[in-house]
């Protein structure tokens, strides 16, 4: 239910005139509920007004469009953030830097600064599907680079003292189309009145020497998460990256998937590669996610691992051709009682897996919050198997089982087994067997890409019955990968 403080905001937000000529009237404990008001409404020349004339010294999108807790619009506005607001965001900052630079070559007397700090972190529109009324991440990326650069040029045009400074922390994402520009911003950032600062970055498909170029300009205290994605860097590669990265005292999370690394025929000098790949790993001091997805680490999880002084928390090995030793080493390892997230996706778990995933399962169930374990050939009997262990995960969240060969009664029976997990929140399960002709007998294929779509339906409609029967309709059951997706850990 909206607050009457909400409904009249959004009121008085609808004119914009008689709001600006108001606005020094205004106490400023009334200007964030008046941001989320012009936010929900794109009321932008609102939005503007407000930004330019910020009370506080930090204005972060999260805690702002989250709100107080008392109505459920704004907490959808942080979940899916206008691309057109968001422009209005910058742009008022922008008009603010623009009338203080103006104001110093006009002779003016300075106004004490307000605005310190912009955050625009964890805004961005996370999901695998783009909307097209949010602003994705690489866009973000490039409106707040050219405005680093735009503003630091008039600054420089106009002679003007660096008296006043913003701050802009964001998250970051990167590829070789936007590489220059965000380079150039970060390289101007330390004397731009707009100061461009990351929390978390991702970099895609960039060569070793981009990756380290822009490593070096980010500043070593502030950034929490590295994700490296689809660069083929290999272990030599990675080896000449990872030095560059133990400046950075509080990097949480590191995520190298898709990094050509095969362990599986490694010559000597590969090996030495290997080792100290792993040596190299045990030197960052905060790590608390390591992400090796696609990476052919059969037999080196305690090799990898076993280094490290402070336990992981998030363990991300999808698709990395395990054998029962490294599932063994984990089960044991330090890491094993601190796991609150788990990915073993594309491993096969139905066979010589199974024991040693069992014995995981139980040493890890007190802490584990999120389990991936998509296309690792589950089938009814397997899944049976894995249910008392499931159920004894009692702070479970998300539970990933997309792409495993299970009937629809399997699916029913880990469903009502799973009722009484308080906390569970999404499950994401395959489509049945029987929803795909030809696939009824699980030793026969599925046609590919054909689905009954009545009885597609008709299992949708028997799980959300079974959900509003048992009272769990606050749980989430669903074969849609694309709007619902696994947490992040950083988000846990």
């Amino acid at each position: 239910m909206l607050s009457l403080l909400f409904i009249c905001s959004r009121k008085l937000v609808s004119d914009h005139g008689s709001l600006r000529s108001a606005l020094h009237l205004i106490p400023k404990e009334l200007y964030p509920v008046l941001f989320r008001a012009a936010f929900l409404d794109q009321k932008t020349l609102v939005l503007q007004d407000l930004v330019q004339r910020w009370p506080f010294p930090v204005l972060s999108l999260q805690k702002l469009l989250q709100g107080d807790g008392r109505h459920q619009q704004p907490l959808q506005l942080y979940e899916r953030a206008s691309k057109l607001c968001v422009q209005t965001v910058i742009l008022g900052v922008m008009a603010y830097l623009r009338e203080a630079l103006a104001g110093q070559k006009e002779g003016r007397p300075l106004r004490k600064q307000r605005l310190r700090l912009l955050d625009m972190t964890g805004t961005h529109d996370g999901g695998l599907e783009q909307r097209p009324d949010t602003m994705s991440l690489w866009s973000r990326t490039v409106t707040l680079a050219k405005s680093c650069i735009d503003i630091a040029r008039r600054q420089c045009r106009e002679m003007a003292a660096g008296s006043v400074c913003v701050a802009v922390r964001a998250d970051l994402f990167v590829n070789s189309t936007s590489y220059g520009v965000l380079r150039e911003a970060l390289q101007v950032s330390a004397r731009s009145p707009l100061c461009l600062q990351c929390r978390d970055i991702w970099a895609e498909e960039l060569s070793l020497r981009s990756t380290v170029g822009l490593l070096e300009l980010l500043n070593p205290t502030g950034l929490r998460q590295i994700d490296l994605r689809y660069n083929n860097l290999g272990l030599s590669g990675l080896n000449a990256l990872l030095p560059y990265m133990t400046r950075f005292s509080h990097l949480q999370s590191l995520k190298l998937p898709y990094s050509n690394i095969d362990v599986r025929r490694l010559s000597p000098a590969a090996e030495e590669d290997m080792q100290n790949f792993a040596s190299q790993i045990c030197q960052l001091p905060a790590l608390k996610e390591l992400n090796l997805g696609s990476s052919r680490l059969s037999g080196r999880i305690q090799q990898l691992l076993g280094g490290l002084r402070t336990p992981l928390e998030s363990v991300e090995l999808a698709f990395c051709c395990l054998l029962p030793a490294d599932l063994h080493y984990l089960s044991r390892s330090i890491h094993v009682s601190s796991l609150r997230k788990l990915d073993l996706s594309g491993n096969n778990l139905s066979g010589v897996l199974l024991q040693p995933f069992l014995q995981l399962l139980d040493k890890a169930c007190s802490s584990l919050l999120c389990l991936d374990v998509m296309d690792c050939k589950l089938r009814d009997s397997t899944l049976s198997a894995l249910t008392p262990a499931l159920c004894r995960c009692r702070c479970l969240r998300y539970l990933g089982l997309l792409d495993n060969p299970l009937s629809g009664q399997g699916i029913r029976t880990l469903l009502h087994s799973s009722l009484h997990l308080a906390d569970l929140q999404l499950v994401i399960y395959p489509l049945p067997l029987e929803c795909r002709p030809g696939s009824a007998d699980e030793s026969s294929p599925a046609v590919i890409g054909f689905v009954d779509c009545d009885k597609e339906a008709q299992f949708k409609a028997e799980v959300q019955e079974a959900l509003v029967r048992a009272q769990r309709t606050d749980m989430v059951w669903t074969a849609d990968m694309v709007t619902r997706h696994p947490p992040e850990y950083l988000s846990l």
